[in-house]
């Protein structure tokens, strides 16, 4: 039992000191810049609020960040998430990228979205209004296809194709 008590302590007092390191600087630009997602392909209304409400916390250069976001060691992880979540689909950045490499994108949306990969679990657990429903789910994924569609009719085809490297 002794033992176990000076554990707890130790394990009491590194979590204070973590609080003292610096966390991570906060995801708090701008959404709608020149290179937002809405200015260079159609999006609904319907369909931006449902980006809004489950897909910009990690996707966007603006985070809304729970009370727990001051708190270590939950700031690193969370920093890191949304760093790691910006890193692979930036809708803020999203037209500052090639034309290969959007429509690769839209079809990543329209997989992950539509497996149910998206969003990820351990964010629907915590913020269950951005839990899709087979409605909202329909909309993204069939928003994604109507985007590359629009692609395909005006660009050419080679200018969608993502080369190897």
């Amino acid at each position: 039992m002794k033992i176990f008590k000076r554990i707890l302590i130790g394990l009491a007092v590194l979590f204070l000191l973590a609080q003292f390191i610096p966390r991570p600087i906060k995801n708090e630009g701008e959404i709608k810049g020149a290179a937002y997602i809405g200015n260079s392909h159609s999006i609904s209304p319907q369909v931006e609020k449902i980006m809004q409400t489950s897909c910009f916390d990690c996707h966007s250069n603006n985070t809304h960040y729970p009370w727990y976001a001051s708190i270590q060691p939950l700031a690193w992880w969370l920093g890191d998430h949304v760093t790691d979540g910006k890193k692979h689909l930036n809708f803020s950045e999203f037209s500052d990228k090639s034309l290969a490499r959007q429509f690769h994108k839209l079809e990543e949306v329209e997989t992950e979205v539509g497996e149910g990969e998206m969003p990820l679990e351990s964010y629907r657990v915590i913020h269950r209004s951005t839990i899709l429903s087979a409605e909202q789910t329909a909309a993204l994924v069939n928003w994604s296809k109507e985007a590359r569609e629009a692609m395909r009719a005006k660009y050419p085809a080679d200018s969608l194709v993502m080369k190897r490297k």
